[in-house]
């Protein structure tokens, strides 16, 4: 599911890929308007397909993580850290499997 919100803080809003279980696998920057945000949604469905539009990096601590990059190579979303590359690779398949099909919630700030 993808939960579009409003920040209280910066007024922005952003949105969150969660798994089945609620963890959050994907999360964006920040929009200056709603429609932007869902806009942000659609640009991930359509782009979490394409394995080589996933960039795969590593922390300075040495966790994994990940961004999902648009056509023109403007970042859509960003990954939690993970202890292991095979962890974030999980984390990888698990945007592809549940982002095309995700239903969208707006959540209240």
């Amino acid at each position: 599911m993808f939960e579009v919100f409003q920040s209280e803080k910066s007024g922005k809003y952003y949105f969150n890929l969660k798994a089945g279980n609620g963890q959050v696998i994907l999360s964006s920057q920040g929009y200056a308007d709603m429609s932007g945000a869902k806009n942000g949604v659609e640009s991930v469905m359509k782009n979490c397909a394409d394995d080589s539009k996933f960039e795969r990096k590593t922390a300075a601590n040495g966790k994994f993580h990940f961004t999902l990059k648009a056509g023109n190579g403007q970042i859509i979303g960003t990954s939690q850290m993970y202890a292991s590359e095979a962890g974030m690779e999980n984390g990888i398949d698990s945007v592809k499997k549940n982002a095309p099909g995700a239903e969208l919630k707006e959540r209240e700030a």
